[in-house]
C-alpha cells in the first residue's frame, strides 16, 4: 500500500513539509494563502493525516479498547455499539477486543491495546486481576469498568439491586405468591447481585420463592431453566428473569411446551429491555437499561480521568426503569 504523504502534499503545493504539518494540525501558525494551497492540494490527492506517525511521536494515540467477551449478544451488543458511537463523537477511535474472561485473556488484550498506546480501556466483561489495573497504572492507562465496582478504577454501575427488589415486591403486591428467579452459572457481578437481591426480597416478604441457573445468559439458558422450574409438583406462577435472553426462552417454553398462558399462570419480568423485547410476540416487562446513558456516563468519567489524572475513582450509578408490556401488569 502507497497511502499519499506529507511530501507529496508539499511538492504540489509548492510549500515546505513542515507547511504541511502546520496545516493539519490545530492552533499551529500557517498563512492563509499557505494553508489554501496545501488544503487545495491534499483535496486533490486524497491525503489524510497519519495519525499512527503522530502517536508515535506523542507516544499515545486516539485509541480507546472496548473489552468484551461475545460482544454481539443481547444488550452487550446495544451498549458496545452506543460506546462506539459515543467515543468517535469525542474524537476518538474504539477498538474493539473480543475476548474471554481468564486472566491470561484479559492480560493479552490489554497488553495490546497498551502496546498500541491506547489513550484508555473500557471493560464490559470479566473480572480483570489485581495485575491488570497495575500495568494500567504504571502505563497511566486509564480504566473505566462497566457493569462492577473496581477500587482502582472509575467504574459505571446499575441499580441491579434496586431494580430486583421492587420484581420482588410487584409480583407480590399482585397476589403471587410462588416466585422464582432464574440466573446464570456465567456469574457475572450483575447477574449474581440480581439474583441475590430478588432471593432477600422475596424471602422477606414471605414468599415462597426457588432459584435456577442457567448455564449462559441466553435463550436456551432460558429453556433448560424453565424445564427445571417447572418440573416439579410446585410450580411458579411469577418469574423474574436476571436478563431479557433468558426471560425469551423461559416464555417459550412455558407457552410451546407446558401450553400455560402469561401472564394469566405465569407472569414474567426481565431485565435490560432489548429491542425484541417489544416484539408482539413476547410483549416482556423488563428493567431498561439505556445504553446511550450508560456509554455517555463511562465516556464522561474518561474525560474526568483524562483531565485529572490523580483524582480518586469516579463512580456513575444508573438505575433502571420498568418497562411495563403484557408478561406482567403491576397494580
Amino acid at each position: 500500500m502507497r497511502f499519499v504523504s506529507a511530501e507529496q502534499v508539499a511538492r504540489l503545493a509548492g510549500v515546505s513539509r513542515s507547511a504541511v504539518s502546520r496545516t493539519f494540525t490545530p492552533g499551529a501558525s500557517v498563512a492563509p494563502a499557505t494553508r489554501e494551497k496545501v488544503l487545495k492540494a491534499a483535496e486533490e490527492l486524497g491525503y489524510h493525516v497519519n495519525d499512527l506517525a503522530r502517536g508515535v511521536l506523542a507516544n499515545r494515540s486516539r485509541l480507546v479498547g472496548v473489552v468484551a467477551t461475545k460482544p454481539e449478544l443481547g444488550f452487550r451488543a446495544h451498549l458496545t455499539a452506543a460506546l462506539a458511537k459515543a467515543l468517535i463523537r469525542r474524537g476518538s477511535i474504539p477498538i474493539l477486543i473480543n475476548t474471554g474472561q481468564t486472566e491470561e485473556e484479559l492480560l493479552a488484550a490489554q497488553g495490546m491495546l497498551i502496546g498500541h498506546r491506547a489513550q484508555a480501556t473500557i471493560i464490559l466483561s470479566g473480572s480483570p486481576p489485581a495485575s491488570f489495573f497495575e500495568l494500567a497504572q504504571r502505563n497511566g492507562q486509564p480504566l473505566v469498568v462497566i457493569g462492577r465496582s473496581e477500587p482502582d478504577a472509575d467504574h459505571v454501575r446499575v441499580g441491579n439491586s434496586e431494580a430486583s427488589r421492587n420484581a420482588a415486591g410487584a409480583f407480590f403486591a399482585t397476589g403471587r405468591r410462588r416466585l422464582a428467579v432464574v440466573g446464570s452459572l456465567s456469574g457475572t457481578p450483575s447477574i449474581a447481585e440480581r439474583e441475590s437481591a430478588f432471593l432477600s426480597a422475596a424471602h422477606a416478604l414471605g414468599a415462597e420463592v426457588a432459584a435456577a441457573k442457567a448455564l449462559d445468559s441466553d435463550y436456551d439458558g432460558g429453556i433448560a431453566a424453565a424445564r427445571e422450574l417447572f418440573a416439579g409438583p410446585r410450580k411458579p406462577d411469577a418469574v423474574f428473569c436476571a436478563n431479557d435472553q433468558i426471560a425469551f426462552g423461559l416464555m417459550d417454553f412455558i407457552r410451546t411446551e407446558l401450553g400455560l398462558r402469561i401472564p394469566e399462570d405465569v407472569a414474567v419480568i426481565g431485565f435490560d429491555d432489548v429491542p425484541e423485547a417489544a416484539w408482539l410476540s413476547y410483549g416482556l416487562t423488563t428493567f431498561r437499561q439505556d445504553p446511550a446513558t450508560m456509554a455517555a456516563r463511562a465516556v464522561e468519567l474518561l474525560e474526568r480521568r483524562l483531565a485529572s489524572p490523580d483524582a480518586a475513582p469516579g463512580y456513575e450509578r444508573v438505575i433502571p426503569e420498568l418497562v411495563v408490556r403484557k408478561s406482567f401488569v403491576p397494580t
